[in-house]
């Protein structure tokens, strides 16, 4: 506290209470009166500042900290409901909203790098984004998409990348499997995931590497009891009551999203109803002889022309999947990559937003499905991202009904070969990855709404 007695000043008060007076009354300026008028301009320069801060900008180019946490607050945005705009090739996809002090925090509590902008800015944004010559436009984010995540109750010995990026977004979901598919719920959802599931009822092709092994035996145990309660007598046939659940969605106009071996696995069992093609180790009566004579592609959303695999040690499905352990595939983890495709934002503004990054080069990733051969890739589908040289597609995208379906080869972006029994992933160790990314675009598009282009 400052001596103000030689200045005339008397002190009275009480706790640090602090009154100045004069011998002659009150009427004396305040001690170093300049320096308080300067702090007093700066204060008002700072009010008048945020007071005409009408938006925050939360972007998604190289400047974000944390690319995965940022689309967990434009949900966080949403739930609350708060329209959110998402400015489609605008610094790798950014996001805009009108200010708001609560979100501004929690950009600070997740770590997430965001950007305080005047109206005037806002304006300019959006005037350079619409100009006909720039490859960009804006898209209204309004209403926070229930999502549902297909998974198996029990525990097995891998991860689920969607579910990691989702934990680690703070993005909530609820997780469903073969009975509350079956019992009708799906409709109750806008989103949902489909990860590292063998819907042609043969365990993922395990048999031959797993069979004695303690979770293996559970599982086949827990899906024949899910089976036989169902009122199935085979897991086959439990699954692909399962399928056509899954399809009704789509059709009704729920939006899918799978990876790994669920999207081919989901387009062979719909191939082959009424065909069994499990050998005897799956259901206990040989599979049919002319099998794959009995396939019916027009049935499928994705893929046409596949031939099954009907060697039960064989850790494949279908010649869908490029990772043909017969055949070395060219590459390795460190000249392995895919390119998304550049899309005609104001016209093709639903696969740009499936492919907003801050890269159009992903690394690629193993997995049971690491990528799609691209000769049986039907020809009314939309290849969002592939590997040209190879004749890999990696990343897929398609309409049913009044739905879409998006399918996405490989287990996890970050762990390039993800054996059986490899810890999870942390994610915080990879806060910015393209790959991650991928899926959270396919997490947000359900939100989108946007006026057609008039002509």
């Amino acid at each position: 506290m400052h001596d103000f007695s030689h200045r005339g000043y008397g002190v009275i008060g009480s706790r640090a209470r602090l009154r100045i007076l004069s011998r002659e009354g009150w009427g004396f300026e305040p001690p170093y009166p300049h320096e308080m008028k300067r702090l007093l301009a700066i204060l008002l320069v700072l009010l008048f500042a945020r007071a005409h801060a009408s938006f925050i900008v939360i972007p998604m180019d190289e400047a974000q900290k944390n690319h995965l946490k940022a689309y967990g607050v434009a949900y966080w945005a949403l739930q609350r409901d708060v329209e959110v705009t998402w400015l489609l090739n605008y610094r790798g996809g950014s996001f805009m909203t009108k200010y708001a002090e609560g979100i501004e925090k929690e950009c600070r509590l997740r770590g997430v790098s965001c950007e305080v902008i005047a109206d005037g800015q806002s304006s300019a944004i959006l005037s350079h984004i619409a100009d006909p010559a720039v490859n960009m436009d804006a898209v209204r984010l309004q209403k926070a998409p229930r999502i549902a995540v297909y998974s198996p109750k029990n525990k097995l010995p891998w991860d689920d990348a969607v579910t990691l990026v989702l934990t680690y977004a703070e993005i909530p979901y609820d997780v469903v499997y073969d009975e509350e598919v079956l019992s009708g719920v799906l409709p109750t959802y806008d989103w949902l995931h489909l990860h590292h599931e063998d819907f042609t009822g043969q365990y993922g092709k395990f048999w031959a590497n797993y069979r004695n092994q303690q979770w293996y035996i559970e599982d086949v145990r827990l899906q024949e009891a899910t089976a036989h309660k169902l009122g199935y007598s085979k897991v086959s046939q439990l699954k692909l009551a399962v399928v056509h659940k899954i399809r009704d969605f789509v059709l009704g106009g729920g939006f899918l999203f799978a990876m790994c071996s669920a999207p081919d696995s989901y387009d062979v069992a719909l191939a082959a109803e009424g065909v069994d093609i499990c050998a005897e180790m799956f259901d206990g009566d040989p599979m049919d002889p002319l099998a794959q004579e009995h396939l019916d592609y027009s049935k499928c959303f994705a893929f046409k022309d596949f031939r099954i695999s009907t060697n039960p040690s064989e850790y494949e499905i279908s010649s869908i999947d490029i990772d043909d352990r017969s055949r070395l595939r060219i590459v390795n983890e460190k000249t392995d990559f895919f390119v998304l495709f550049d899309f005609s934002a104001k016209w093709d503004w639903v696969p740009t937003m499936l492919t907003q990054n801050h890269t159009r080069v992903v690394h690629g990733f193993m997995g049971q499905t690491t990528a799609f051969r691209s000769q049986y890739v039907k020809s009314s589908c939309v290849v969002l991202g592939d590997n040209k040289e190879l004749g890999e597609v990696r990343y897929l995208h398609g309409e049913y009904g009044k739905g879409t379906w998006t399918f996405l080869g490989g287990h996890d972006p970050e762990d390039y070969r993800h054996f059986v029994g490899d810890p999870p992933t942390d994610l915080s160790l990879y806060p910015n990855s393209p790959g991650y990314r991928l899926i959270l675009n396919n997490i947000l598009f359900p939100a989108a709404k946007k006026e057609k282009h008039k002509t």
